[in-house]
């Protein structure tokens, strides 16, 4: 996914911007940058690898290396950024986050009209590099962006930092991720957390709608180009990639997942799914409010049979290899015996992928004495791989498992009737259900409702991306 952060302000910032960027960490484990400017030194760069330690640990020395009254800083899962650019709208840094699905056709045709570009390790273009050659297509950046913008078949929310310590921060065209604008005494922050700005004493000023584009002073924000009509924000902002502190469209990310829990402990209750469920776990991290939610409305106790052990052990999905990953998720797990020896146990996760982890985790708990484990997934089948965002972008449709179970039960007819296999109540449905808990080793299954989401979240379904569930651009 990634994530940016930047001030402007009338005094150093530098430290802002540090602790700003570092509470983007969890969206990203690849590349951290920052950048500054100041006139006696001009634009300066620092960009790290965070792959084997935290963006803190690599930028400790930053305060000594980068000084300035404007920032930006950024954590990608992709591409190293911030970029340093000089074009004829002049010498810049930037940085993107989102997905640019047709960066070959896009790289092709800029070469075809006499651009040139530096290729990284195997000869890929960085994404931030083709974003900026878009720009400079127009004699602004305000036209440049919304020209990038739309030109690109994917998500691409800029951030900028010019010379003169001015930011000009611009929102994808249709608002599939948030980006926030804060203030204090000193000057101007944006963040795509809000909560980066709350910690670090700013004050939530605005939320930039669809495609606006607005450029950011010490004393004032000035807007370059209005939000555009259609808002398609990404639900799985709530649902997973969301920190729990964090609020979009006003509507904050715990508050939504216990709700989410809530809807969820409803269906089970009529249709007596969890009768005689011992205790109610979540799968850490992610899966654990909404499975507070669904304890807190079923009566059911909560209980974490088993914790991650996280002082040493690195994120499991930052390894590069799969096995490596499995076993590092393997070696996080510790066993409370006590709460999963002989019991009934129901467990909510944010969503089944691939379903490899969650396998190894439940046969984790059968092999500590579990007598059943069902499992509840805070949100509908993924059928549809991202488009838009990073989430699921290296897996195909057919990597998913609710696409892979649909094949071997009906071959290609079965995609056909993907809405009929999201639907528990339906014939397919409950195939799908049954076989998935076969396969994963579940005492049952079942899925959040796409209603269920977008009742959770609060906001009308057409102003929420629900792509991967249901297709729907």
């Amino acid at each position: 996914m990634g994530g940016f952060f930047g001030m402007t302000s009338r005094r150093d910032c530098i430290p802002e911007v540090f602790y700003g960027t570092d509470y983007h960490s969890h969206l990203g484990t690849r590349r951290g940058g920052m950048a500054s400017t100041n006139r006696s030194t001009g634009m300066q760069r620092k960009i790290h690898s965070i792959e084997n330690s935290p963006f803190r640990t690599k930028f400790e020395r930053i305060f000594e290396e980068l000084s300035g009254n404007a920032a930006i800083g950024c954590i990608s899962d992709f591409d190293p950024q911030p970029l340093l650019m000089t074009s004829k709208l002049g010498t810049y840094a930037i940085c993107m986050i989102g997905v640019i699905n047709n960066a070959k056709e896009l790289i092709s045709d800029l070469l075809q009209h006499g651009a040139s570009f530096d290729a990284m390790t195997g000869g890929a273009i960085n994404s931030v590099l083709l974003t900026a050659a878009l720009i400079a297509e127009k004699d602004n950046f305000a036209d440049g962006i919304r020209h990038a913008q739309t030109k690109i078949d994917g998500t691409a929310s800029i951030l900028i930092l010019k010379e003169d310590g001015t930011l000009i921060a611009a929102r994808d065209r249709d608002g599939r991720l948030p980006v926030l604008i804060g203030k204090n005494e000193d000057g101007f922050g944006v963040s795509f957390e809000s909560f980066a700005l709350q910690k670090l004493g700013l004050v939530q000023k605005m939320e930039l709608g669809p495609g606006e584009i607005v450029e950011i002073h010490p004393d004032e924000v000035v807007v370059l180009k209005e939000a555009l009509p259609k808002k398609r924000i990404c639900s799985f902002l709530w649902s997973y990639y969301g920190y729990p502190t964090s609020t979009y469209e006003g509507k904050n990310v715990e508050v939504m997942r216990y709700r989410n829990g809530e809807i969820m402990a409803k269906n089970d209750r009529r249709n007596h799914s969890a009768d005689g469920i011992d205790y109610v776990g979540g799968v850490p991290d992610s899966g654990t409010p909404h499975a507070i939610g669904y304890a807190n409305e079923s009566r059911i106790p909560f209980a974490r049979a088993f914790i991650k052990y996280t002082p040493t052990w690195s994120r499991s999905f930052m390894p590069v290899n799969q096995s490596e990953r499995n076993r590092v998720a393997h070696m996080k797990q510790i066993p409370v015996h006590d709460l999963i020896q002989g019991q009934k146990l129901l467990f909510v996760d944010d969503s089944i992928v691939r379903g490899t982890q969650l396998k190894e985790t439940v046969d984790f708990l059968y092999a500590n004495g579990a007598k059943e484990v069902h499992m509840r997934s805070a949100c509908p089948p993924i059928m549809y791989a991202c488009k838009y965002l990073n989430f699921s972008r290296s897996t195909s449709d057919n990597d998913l498992i609710s696409r892979r179970v649909i094949r071997e039960l009906e071959g290609e007819e079965g995609l056909e009737h993907l809405d009929e296999y999201a639907d528990g109540r339906t014939e397919r449905g409950r195939r799908l259900r049954e076989t998935i808990c076969e396969k994963l080793h579940f005492a049952s299954l079942e899925f959040q409702t796409l209603e269920g989401v977008v009742e959770a979240i609060g906001l009308p379904e057409c102003e929420l991306c629900t792509y991967c569930w249901s297709g729907k651009e």
